[in-house]
Formats: structure tokens, sequence, C-alpha cells
């Protein structure tokens, strides 16, 4: 018995060697093509970059309103149809927040401030505000382009709302001429106006930096 066992043993042994051989053979009698080709198909090819978009809207908010702010986004592009957008907070991670406003203010066309009761208690949001009017002020093309909003959540009250934004026209989500506000504010032909003149600006800019 111990001795057909051994032989069994055996046989199996070389059985398996014989497969291991074989598939080994066939790895090496594979053309070099075909052999580059199997590892092609591992590799993934790299993405290209993404073009820059010129966006319609930012949403410039106080820290404790993210979700407050991204139900205003998902309002206004869904319902209204005013897309793309975008929130401060979803702005790339990894730079300066300075360098993070000067690309929302500027790559979208309109600047929305959501005015709550955390939107004063912030200071980085104040300084956003008087940057956002600046901006709008100095360069003709940005005039009307600062959009305060009081949203249905935790809206910041009129008497408490900095003089300099009293003095234009706030968007109230709770009034029953919201919609009409929205129609009125976001022209198609408004944004045209301004994404020509930013790819004008980048276009510009490259030539400058080529030269």
């Amino acid at each position: 018995m111990s001795q057909r066992h051994h032989k069994s043993d055996s046989k199996k042994s070389e059985e398996i060697s014989l497969s291991n051989a074989a598939a080994h053979s066939n790895t090496a009698e594979m053309p070099t093509g075909e052999q580059e080709g199997a590892k092609g198909v591992e590799e993934m090819p790299e993405e290209e970059e993404e073009e820059e978009v010129f966006l319609k809207f930012v949403i410039l908010h106080a820290e404790e309103d993210t979700d407050e702010a991204l139900r205003v986004q998902n309002l206004l592009e869904n319902d209204f149809g005013i897309k793309p957008g975008i929130i401060f907070a979803e702005m790339p991670c990894g730079r300066q927040h300075l360098q993070n406003l000067d690309d929302a203010v500027n790559g979208s066309a309109w600047t929305i401030l959501l005015l709550t009761e955390n939107f004063l208690r912030d200071t980085w949001c104040k300084f956003q505000f008087y940057t956002s009017l600046m901006n709008s002020v100095n360069r003709q093309h940005k005039y009307n382009s600062v959009i305060p909003m009081r949203p249905l959540n935790n809206p910041l009250p009129r008497e408490r709302t900095p003089f300099a934004l009293r003095t234009i026209n706030a968007l109230e989500e709770e009034s029953r001429g919201f919609p009409t506000q929205v129609e009125r504010i976001f022209q198609d032909s408004v944004y045209r106006i301004q994404q020509a003149i930013w790819k004008e600006t980048r276009n510009t800019v490259q030539r400058q930096f080529i030269a």
C-alpha cells in the first residue's frame, strides 16, 4: 500500500511540474508584441487635463452655512437651469484663500453672497463681500455682478445687513417674486459677454507667458 501511495504521489508531482512548465513555455513563446499588448491593458491611460469652465455663479458663504449653500446651488441649477455653479467650500484645496477667492469671483459671471446670521460673525466673509464689491466697481464688465441673497434658513435681517449691501437689491428666497428676480438677474446675454471677456483675458495672459 505504501509503495502504491508513493508512486501515486510521484505521478501527481510530475503532472504539476509538467503543467507549470507548459504554462511557462506558453508565456515564453508569446510574441513580443502580444506581451507588450497584454501589459498595456493593465496600464491606465493618463487623463487629459480638464479645460477650465467659466461658471454662471459662485456662492460665498460662512463655513457653518456649507449645507445651506449647497441647497441654494441645487435650487438654482436644477429648478432654474442656471448652471454650472459652485460654492466656495468646493474650491480646490491646497491653495491660498485669496487665490481661490480671486478665481471664484473672476471665473464666474455672478457672485452670490449668502446672507445668514453666520455671515457677519465670520471675518473672512466680511473680507469676501468687500473684495467682491470693489471688484465689481473697478471692472466695468463686473458691474451688478454681486448678488446678496437671503435664503430661507437663518436669513440675516435687513436692519443688520451692512450698509454697503443694503444699497443692492437682494434676492429674497421667501418672497413670492423670487422666481421673477432670478430670471431678471441671471440672463444668458450677460453671461456670454462676461465669458468672452474672461476667455480673451486668459488668452492674453497665456500669450504673454509664452513670449
